[in-house]
Protein backbone atom coordinates (compact mmCIF):
# COMPACT_ATOMS: atom_id res chain seq x y z
CA UNK A 1 0.00 0.00 0.00
CA UNK A 2 1.38 3.30 -1.23
CA UNK A 3 0.03 6.56 -1.44
CA UNK A 4 -0.62 8.03 -4.40
CA UNK A 5 -2.13 11.89 -5.15
CA UNK A 6 -4.23 12.72 -8.08
CA UNK A 7 -5.42 16.25 -6.90
CA UNK A 8 -3.00 18.84 -7.23
CA UNK A 9 -2.31 20.63 -3.87
CA UNK A 10 -0.25 23.66 -3.80
CA UNK A 11 2.09 25.24 -0.55
CA UNK A 12 2.39 29.16 -1.39
CA UNK A 13 4.04 32.01 0.53
CA UNK A 14 3.72 35.61 -1.15
CA UNK A 15 5.42 38.62 0.07
CA UNK A 16 6.46 37.06 3.57
CA UNK A 17 8.49 39.61 5.91
CA UNK A 18 10.37 38.29 8.97
CA UNK A 19 12.29 40.17 11.18
CA UNK A 20 14.00 39.23 14.53
CA UNK A 21 15.50 42.08 16.50
CA UNK A 22 15.46 44.59 14.10
CA UNK A 23 17.54 42.17 11.41
CA UNK A 24 15.39 41.28 8.46
CA UNK A 25 15.08 37.91 7.87
CA UNK A 26 12.98 37.61 4.96
CA UNK A 27 12.34 40.01 3.00
CA UNK A 28 9.04 40.16 0.35
CA UNK A 29 9.64 35.76 -0.23
CA UNK A 30 7.21 34.10 -3.09
CA UNK A 31 7.59 30.83 -2.97
CA UNK A 32 4.95 27.51 -4.35
CA UNK A 33 5.49 23.94 -4.14
CA UNK A 34 3.22 21.72 -6.26
CA UNK A 35 1.67 18.37 -6.89
CA UNK A 36 4.64 16.92 -8.98
CA UNK A 37 7.26 19.22 -7.93
CA UNK A 38 10.24 18.55 -6.16
CA UNK A 39 11.67 22.60 -5.38
CA UNK A 40 15.23 22.62 -4.19
CA UNK A 41 15.69 26.25 -2.07
CA UNK A 42 19.54 26.70 -1.89
CA UNK A 43 21.74 29.31 0.23
CA UNK A 44 24.42 29.80 2.91
CA UNK A 45 23.73 29.83 6.22
CA UNK A 46 22.10 32.50 7.53
CA UNK A 47 20.12 33.07 4.31
CA UNK A 48 16.58 32.40 5.79
CA UNK A 49 16.09 28.92 4.64
CA UNK A 50 14.93 27.72 7.88
CA UNK A 51 13.11 30.26 8.64
CA UNK A 52 11.03 29.93 5.51
CA UNK A 53 10.09 26.85 6.31
CA UNK A 54 8.98 26.99 9.94
CA UNK A 55 6.63 30.09 8.16
CA UNK A 56 5.46 27.50 5.55
CA UNK A 57 4.87 25.17 8.21
CA UNK A 58 2.87 27.12 9.93
CA UNK A 59 5.04 27.16 13.08
CA UNK A 60 6.31 30.51 12.94
CA UNK A 61 4.06 34.12 11.92
CA UNK A 62 5.67 36.47 8.97
CA UNK A 63 5.62 40.23 10.27
CA UNK A 64 3.28 40.59 6.84
CA UNK A 65 2.37 38.49 4.04
CA UNK A 66 0.36 35.04 3.48
CA UNK A 67 0.99 31.33 3.75
CA UNK A 68 -1.71 29.44 1.57
CA UNK A 69 -2.59 25.67 0.90
CA UNK A 70 -4.58 25.18 -1.82
CA UNK A 71 -5.08 28.91 -2.12
CA UNK A 72 -6.81 28.92 1.11
CA UNK A 73 -4.74 30.66 4.32
CA UNK A 74 -2.83 28.50 6.56
CA UNK A 75 -4.11 30.39 9.48
CA UNK A 76 -7.57 29.04 8.96
CA UNK A 77 -6.72 25.60 8.98
CA UNK A 78 -6.32 23.20 12.36
CA UNK A 79 -3.08 21.93 13.37
CA UNK A 80 -4.30 18.68 12.73
CA UNK A 81 -5.38 19.29 9.17
CA UNK A 82 -2.48 20.83 8.51
CA UNK A 83 -0.47 17.70 9.32
CA UNK A 84 -2.57 15.76 7.67
CA UNK A 85 -1.86 18.21 3.69
CA UNK A 86 2.21 18.80 5.32
CA UNK A 87 4.59 16.26 6.16
CA UNK A 88 8.09 17.80 7.69
CA UNK A 89 11.25 15.99 7.49
CA UNK A 90 13.50 17.73 9.85
CA UNK A 91 17.49 17.52 9.50
CA UNK A 92 18.07 16.10 12.98
CA UNK A 93 15.81 14.68 15.26
CA UNK A 94 16.70 13.11 18.76
CA UNK A 95 13.85 11.00 20.58
CA UNK A 96 12.85 11.70 24.16
CA UNK A 97 12.18 8.08 24.99
CA UNK A 98 13.91 4.94 23.72
CA UNK A 99 11.26 4.02 20.81
CA UNK A 100 11.33 1.63 18.35
CA UNK A 101 12.09 2.32 14.41
CA UNK A 102 8.15 1.01 13.72
CA UNK A 103 7.09 3.68 16.65
CA UNK A 104 8.58 6.39 15.03
CA UNK A 105 7.24 5.75 11.95
CA UNK A 106 3.81 4.95 13.89
CA UNK A 107 3.92 8.86 15.09
CA UNK A 108 3.09 9.78 11.55
CA UNK A 109 -0.44 8.16 11.19
CA UNK A 110 -1.21 10.45 14.90
CA UNK A 111 -3.28 13.02 12.20
CA UNK A 112 -5.09 10.53 11.52
CA UNK A 113 -5.91 8.15 14.31
CA UNK A 114 -5.77 10.12 17.19
CA UNK A 115 -3.38 10.81 19.69
CA UNK A 116 -3.46 8.02 22.46
CA UNK A 117 -5.76 6.20 20.14
CA UNK A 118 -5.42 2.17 18.84
CA UNK A 119 -4.46 2.17 15.37
CA UNK A 120 -6.25 0.21 12.85
CA UNK A 121 -5.62 -2.15 10.25
CA UNK A 122 -5.02 0.05 7.28
CA UNK A 123 -2.73 2.70 9.82
CA UNK A 124 -0.52 -0.67 10.44
CA UNK A 125 -0.41 -0.89 6.20
CA UNK A 126 0.79 2.51 5.65
CA UNK A 127 3.86 1.67 8.40
CA UNK A 128 4.76 -0.88 6.66
CA UNK A 129 4.53 0.70 3.70
CA UNK A 130 6.43 3.25 4.57
CA UNK A 131 8.86 0.73 6.12
CA UNK A 132 9.23 -1.27 2.63
CA UNK A 133 9.82 1.99 0.54
CA UNK A 134 12.93 3.55 2.50
CA UNK A 135 14.11 -0.35 2.41
CA UNK A 136 14.26 -0.18 6.50
CA UNK A 137 11.83 -3.24 7.51
CA UNK A 138 15.02 -4.78 9.06
CA UNK A 139 15.27 -1.90 11.64
CA UNK A 140 11.47 -2.36 12.75
CA UNK A 141 12.39 -3.37 15.93
CA UNK A 142 15.61 -1.16 16.86
CA UNK A 143 16.12 1.54 19.45
CA UNK A 144 15.50 4.67 17.22
CA UNK A 145 18.31 6.23 19.28
CA UNK A 146 20.89 3.53 18.54
CA UNK A 147 20.86 4.53 14.77
CA UNK A 148 23.46 6.14 12.93
CA UNK A 149 22.40 9.97 11.40
CA UNK A 150 21.45 8.29 7.93
CA UNK A 151 18.93 5.61 9.69
CA UNK A 152 17.39 8.44 11.36
CA UNK A 153 17.03 10.24 8.26
CA UNK A 154 15.20 7.44 6.77
CA UNK A 155 13.41 6.45 9.36
CA UNK A 156 12.18 10.46 9.53
CA UNK A 157 10.78 10.49 6.09
CA UNK A 158 9.28 7.10 6.41
CA UNK A 159 7.29 8.91 9.28
CA UNK A 160 6.43 11.47 6.75
CA UNK A 161 5.49 8.93 4.47
CA UNK A 162 3.27 6.82 6.52
CA UNK A 163 1.94 10.44 7.27
CA UNK A 164 0.24 10.12 3.92
CA UNK A 165 0.21 14.28 3.40
CA UNK A 166 0.80 14.84 -0.30
CA UNK A 167 2.88 17.92 0.67
CA UNK A 168 6.74 17.06 2.11
CA UNK A 169 8.70 19.75 3.53
CA UNK A 170 12.53 18.72 4.25
CA UNK A 171 15.26 20.37 5.53
CA UNK A 172 18.31 19.12 3.86
CA UNK A 173 16.80 15.07 3.45
CA UNK A 174 20.54 14.08 2.33
CA UNK A 175 22.27 15.05 5.51
CA UNK A 176 24.02 12.08 7.21
CA UNK A 177 23.68 9.57 4.50
CA UNK A 178 26.53 7.80 2.52
CA UNK A 179 26.82 8.13 -0.84
CA UNK A 180 24.84 5.35 -2.20
CA UNK A 181 21.92 6.59 0.39
CA UNK A 182 21.71 9.61 -1.23
CA UNK A 183 21.74 8.71 -4.64
CA UNK A 184 18.57 6.22 -3.62
CA UNK A 185 17.19 8.85 -2.09
CA UNK A 186 17.03 11.40 -4.74
CA UNK A 187 15.83 8.25 -6.63
CA UNK A 188 13.10 8.13 -4.04
CA UNK A 189 12.41 11.78 -4.37
CA UNK A 190 11.68 11.78 -7.97
CA UNK A 191 9.69 8.75 -7.97
CA UNK A 192 7.23 10.27 -4.79
CA UNK A 193 6.90 13.82 -7.18
CA UNK A 194 5.52 11.15 -9.83
CA UNK A 195 3.27 9.61 -7.37
CA UNK A 196 1.56 12.97 -7.08
CA UNK A 197 3.67 14.11 -3.82
CA UNK A 198 4.70 17.62 -3.67
CA UNK A 199 8.12 18.06 -2.49
CA UNK A 200 10.50 21.11 -0.66
CA UNK A 201 13.32 20.54 -0.02
CA UNK A 202 16.48 22.70 1.20
CA UNK A 203 20.64 21.36 0.22
CA UNK A 204 23.74 22.76 0.60
CA UNK A 205 24.70 20.45 -2.81
CA UNK A 206 24.18 22.45 -5.94
CA UNK A 207 24.79 19.13 -8.22
CA UNK A 208 21.93 17.60 -5.92
CA UNK A 209 19.04 20.24 -7.88
CA UNK A 210 19.99 18.04 -11.08
CA UNK A 211 19.22 15.10 -10.06
CA UNK A 212 15.29 15.44 -9.88
CA UNK A 213 14.32 18.79 -9.45
CA UNK A 214 12.13 20.27 -10.91
CA UNK A 215 12.72 23.79 -9.78
CA UNK A 216 15.89 25.69 -7.93
CA UNK A 217 15.15 28.58 -5.80
CA UNK A 218 18.16 31.01 -4.80
CA UNK A 219 18.10 32.95 -1.49
CA UNK A 220 20.21 35.79 -0.54
CA UNK A 221 20.07 37.85 2.57
CA UNK A 222 16.33 36.71 2.80
CA UNK A 223 15.86 37.27 -1.10
CA UNK A 224 15.01 35.43 -3.68
CA UNK A 225 17.28 35.81 -6.38
CA UNK A 226 16.43 33.29 -8.54
CA UNK A 227 13.33 30.80 -9.35
CA UNK A 228 13.51 28.12 -12.42
CA UNK A 229 14.00 25.40 -13.78
CA UNK A 230 17.82 24.21 -12.40
CA UNK A 231 19.77 24.18 -15.69
CA UNK A 232 18.14 28.03 -15.91
CA UNK A 233 19.17 29.55 -12.40
CA UNK A 234 21.94 27.24 -11.07
CA UNK A 235 25.24 27.69 -13.09
CA UNK A 236 28.95 29.28 -12.50
CA UNK A 237 28.04 32.63 -12.08
CA UNK A 238 25.17 32.22 -9.89
CA UNK A 239 26.66 30.27 -7.87
CA UNK A 240 30.00 31.86 -7.24
CA UNK A 241 27.74 35.03 -6.16
CA UNK A 242 25.73 32.98 -3.80
CA UNK A 243 28.52 31.26 -1.86
CA UNK A 244 31.09 33.70 -2.77
CA UNK A 245 33.23 31.10 -4.17
CA UNK A 246 35.06 30.98 -8.00
CA UNK A 247 33.66 27.93 -9.31
CA UNK A 248 33.95 26.29 -12.86
CA UNK A 249 30.92 24.06 -14.15
CA UNK A 250 31.15 20.69 -16.14
CA UNK A 251 27.70 19.79 -18.33
CA UNK A 252 27.55 16.49 -18.54
CA UNK A 253 23.97 15.34 -20.44
CA UNK A 254 21.35 16.47 -17.86
CA UNK A 255 23.72 16.92 -14.72
CA UNK A 256 26.08 20.35 -13.93
CA UNK A 257 28.51 19.77 -11.72
CA UNK A 258 31.11 22.46 -10.13
CA UNK A 259 34.70 22.04 -9.54
CA UNK A 260 36.93 25.26 -7.89
CA UNK A 261 38.26 27.56 -10.32
CA UNK A 262 41.65 26.51 -11.69
CA UNK A 263 42.22 30.02 -12.62
CA UNK A 264 42.12 31.10 -8.90
CA UNK A 265 44.62 30.63 -6.42
CA UNK A 266 44.19 28.07 -3.64
CA UNK A 267 42.75 29.85 -0.55
CA UNK A 268 44.95 30.46 2.81
CA UNK A 269 43.72 27.92 4.97
CA UNK A 270 44.51 29.94 7.98
CA UNK A 271 41.83 31.87 6.75
CA UNK A 272 39.03 29.40 6.74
Amino acid sequence: MSARFANVTTLACKDIVFRRAHATILDRVDLSVSTGEVVSLLGVNGAGKSTLLRILLGLLQPESGVVTLDGRPLSRYRRKDIARLVAYVPQAHVATFPFTVAQIVALGRVPHAGLGRALRAHDYAAIDAALARLDIVGLANRNYMALSGGERQRVLLARALAQHAPVLVMDEPLTGLDYGHQLRMLSLLAGLAADGYAILNTTHRPEDAFSGATRAVLLEKGRVIANGPPYDVIDARSIGALYDVSVDQIDVDRYRFFIPDSSSPSPDPSSC
